[in-house]
């Protein structure tokens, strides 16, 4: 059993180390082009020079009018649009001012925004809860998974998704990437965001897991039953790995999909392979892995990743 782990560790590192090269590879050609620009341009004689100089000639000025000068023409700047610098030394005070803006969300609501997808993620989670009861008897008594939980167990996912930004970040150093040590640095940014929100969840909700429950027990009455702690540990809702799990996939695949479209896919199902060990494993259940899917997309893709 500790070979094949071993194996699923090499592969997952083998994984992420060829990820980090390829997704380097465009930046570094088109830097390489952009500084030999100007030396083709040198090379090229003078008598070519003039000859473009003479077939391309120089644009006419354009004469400025009283519209083009108009002051109601200009467009005033959007408030929070500007990017936000990513760099270690910003990095505590982009985590307050996600803070903000996720506590404030409520407030975005009583404003009538943001209500479809709201009430999309709260009536799903709902459905699940009423499901929960009947699910989880399935998944305690089948040994079907066993394999699948070994290799997925709580440690080592846990250690997985704080691996993949750390190796990144180390990657880009090496090569120089700024843009995959900023891919680094946000994934950790979602990770702290996502931490924080899953504490304070947990920490009210006070859920029971699986684990938790005997096995003719009552799956029904879960809530505001399990033990409080600092950090929520005893508590099942949402789901810690797959908020974690989610926000970190969403940041990667958010900035490099676009080059490598076998990003997201690799970067989702891990996180969803993360996700549902926390059921096959009797440490969730499916309405906590899913809301925790959802805070971390959500955390992600439109606080950590806006603007920028």
């Amino acid at each position: 059993m500790t070979n094949w782990r071993c194996r699923w560790l090499r592969a997952f590192l083998g994984l992420i180390f060829y990820w980090s090269l390829q997704a380097a590879g465009p930046a570094a050609g088109a830097l390489q082009a952009q500084e030999s620009a100007p030396a083709v341009a040198e090379a090229l004689p003078a008598a070519i020079r003039h000859s473009l100089n003479v077939v391309l000639p120089e644009p006419a000025p354009v004469r400025a009018t009283a519209d083009a000068q108009d002051p109601t023409q200009i467009t005033a700047p959007v408030p929070g649009s500007t990017r936000r610098e990513v760099t270690w030394r910003r990095l505590p005070a982009n985590v307050l001012h996600d803070q903000k803006d996720i506590w404030l969300f409520p407030v975005h609501l009583a404003h009538g925004r943001h209500w479809l997808p709201t009430a999309a993620v709260v009536g799903v989670t709902a459905g699940l809860l009423t499901l929960d009861a009947h699910d989880v008897p399935y998944f305690r008594r089948t040994n079907s998974f066993s394999g699948f939980n070994s290799g997925f167990s709580g440690p080592i996912t846990a250690m997985e998704i704080a691996l993949v930004p750390a190796a990144i970040y180390g990657i880009g150093l090496v090569r120089k990437d700024s843009y995959a040590q900023e891919t680094a640095l946000l994934s950790g940014e979602a990770v702290v965001d996502s931490g924080i929100l899953a504490i304070v969840m947990k920490d009210v909700s006070r859920r029971l897991r699986p684990s938790d429950i005997a096995p003719r027990g009552d799956f029904s009455g879960t809530f505001f039953r399990s033990p409080t702690t600092i950090i929520g540990r005893g508590s099942a809702f949402p789901s810690g790995h797959a908020i974690l799990a989610f926000s970190v996939a969403t940041v990667i695949a958010r900035r490099h999909g676009r080059n490598h479209r076998w990003v997201p896919w690799v970067a989702y199902g891990t996180a969803a392979a993360i996700g549902f060990s926390r059921i096959t494993l009797q440490s969730h259940f499916p309405s906590d892995v899913f809301l925790g899917a959802a805070l971390g997309y959500s955390v992600a893709r439109f606080d950590v990743l806006r603007n920028r």
